[in-house]
């Protein structure tokens, strides 16, 4: 079953890549929220990169998630990808979200095969998003307290279901704003980081 699934998401992701022009991830957001990401406004936007990491076990796959820490200025505790802000030292997108991973949790950036590209994903931070798929073998990590409270693993299958995914609504500036829930364990992931998730499910499902 692993190398069956493997090769959906090689599939899934082949011909994807990291240069310009990049897709942008389809947000579902109200039309009136919708119109104001022009492409002027996306060109504003900081960008940054995170690494999704596909773990090799050896009766399926899974992703690496991790619960950020309540130390953290922003999005203290939520659930998200290995990642960050790219600096002008970054050759690429899969080179920063590399270095980022390498940072948070001591993921050997030599043992990650890049297989491929997520849709850019703008965030309410003002940063777009670059998601890189890579795929390794079960990591000997090694947190960063200052950044990282936790680190688990979630099977792949799972997050290749759409019924894994719940549809939510919050409301700002008087504007409903919809966005995608996953319940894994005891864990919810949402946001952003649920959002890329989705856009891999309708990736590999479309494959």
């Amino acid at each position: 079953m692993p190398i069956k699934m493997e090769r959906r998401l090689r599939d899934a992701l082949a011909g994807t890549s990291d240069k310009p022009p990049r897709p942008v991830s389809p947000l579902e957001l109200p039309f009136r929220l919708e119109k104001l990401l022009t492409p002027a406004v996306l060109k504003t936007l900081r960008p940054a990169s995170v690494l999704v990491p596909v773990i090799r076990r050896p009766h399926q796959l899974t992703v690496l998630l991790t619960q950020r820490s309540e130390k953290l200025r922003s999005h203290k505790g939520q659930i998200s990808f290995p990642g960050g802000r790219r600096e002008d030292s970054d050759e690429s997108a899969a080179h920063a979200a590399l270095r980022e991973a390498q940072e948070e949790v001591g993921l050997d950036p030599a043992s990650v095969e890049v297989i491929g590209y997520l849709d850019d994903y703008p965030t309410v931070t003002r940063y777009r998003v670059t998601p890189v798929v890579g795929l390794l073998p079960p990591p000997q990590l090694k947190l960063d307290a200052g950044e990282v409270a936790d680190a688990f693993e979630v099977p792949l299958s799972l997050l290749l279901r759409k019924d894994s995914y719940e549809r939510k609504v919050f409301s700002r500036n008087g504007l409903n704003v919809p966005f995608f829930e996953i319940h894994h364990a005891d864990r919810r992931i949402w946001g952003a980081t649920a959002g890329m998730l989705y856009n891999l499910m309708q990736k590999v499902q479309g494959a």
